[in-house]
């Protein structure tokens, strides 16, 4: 199992973030993994622990998540917001240079990141999401986030997680389940075991447009150029397979990946994109300007 180090930084409101830090990569740009909406660093411990050594790999908690601090003010929980903070880390480390892993939310600020600041990515992979989100997704979202759940057990949360996303992943055994929920989940000072994000989070995001920027599209034009790997789970309801390929087409040189019998979202573990994402790194490091 790699090794890491929690770190912390600070956001320009004064919130000290979380993140973890697995060493490697001399001479390389980090891998930099921002994640979902009510996800956290924890969602990449099998990206990084497969990656890091040959590749430092920078795991957020963005805030409202993980062991980052909660905001002050519930209006800053969105994506603009969640990038001025990767800006900042990316600052406070002297990083010129990462290649973004963005996972649903984490994928809308990376390629918000690449409008505002493209200079600082070496590389991207969009994690089944895109310029254009599906109604349908959006509706699914909505009926969960912001909503907290208590469980006496682990099995008790596995159960639950399991009843929420058999349909995204119909091949998981209960292994798995108990897996995932460790990664949504903690044990909190009375015990129980609770989602770990503030349920505030759920409030920006509720209000119209507020799952993201009104027009995304030249956001994503803005990471043309680049090594770039898209990934889409073949039954999500958040990337339908027309915006996927159109992005594709759009961005001459990008690879998409779609993964089989997987929804929203893909774990980045399975074997299609494990091989698509070495490619990707692989054409990162020929970069001249890659470190």
């Amino acid at each position: 199992m790699a090794g890491y180090d929690n770190r912390q930084w600070q956001s320009a409101d004064g919130l000290n973030l979380h993140y973890r830090d697995y060493p490697g990569g001399e001479g390389r740009p980090p891998i930099l993994c921002l994640p979902g909406l009510t996800r956290n660093a924890r969602d990449f411990e099998e990206v990084a622990e497969r990656l890091a050594g040959d590749w430092r790999v920078l795991a957020v908690d963005l805030r409202g998540r993980g062991d980052s601090d909660y905001a002050k003010d519930a209006a800053t929980y969105t994506p603009l917001t969640y990038v001025a903070d990767v800006l900042a880390l990316l600052d406070d480390l002297g990083l010129t240079k990462v290649v973004a892993f963005g996972t649903s939310l984490g994928g809308l600020v990376t390629m918000l990141l690449a409008a505002q600041a493209r200079d600082r990515l070496a590389g991207a992979l969009l994690n089944d999401v895109g310029p254009e989100i599906e109604a349908a997704g959006l509706a699914r979202i909505r009926t969960y986030v912001g909503k907290s759940s208590s469980f006496p057990t682990w099995m008790h949360a596995a159960r639950a997680v399991e009843e929420a996303n058999a349909d995204v992943y119909p091949g998981y055994t209960i292994d798995d389940w108990l897996k995932m929920a460790k990664r949504l989940y903690y044990v909190n000072n009375s015990g129980r075991i609770v989602l770990d994000y503030d349920m505030k989070i759920a409030e920006p995001f509720r209000e119209p447009g507020g799952e993201a920027a009104p027009d995304m599209w030249p956001a994503l034009d803005a990471l043309a150029g680049l090594p770039l790997l898209i990934v889409r789970g073949a039954r999500s309801d958040v990337l339908s397979a027309a915006t996927a390929e159109k992005m594709a087409a759009r961005l001459p040189g990008s690879e998409l990946v779609t993964v089989a019998d997987i929804g929203h979202t893909p774990t980045l573990g399975e074997p299609d994109v494990i091989a698509a994402t070495d490619r990707l790194l692989a054409r990162v490091a020929k970069e001249p300007a890659a470190a």
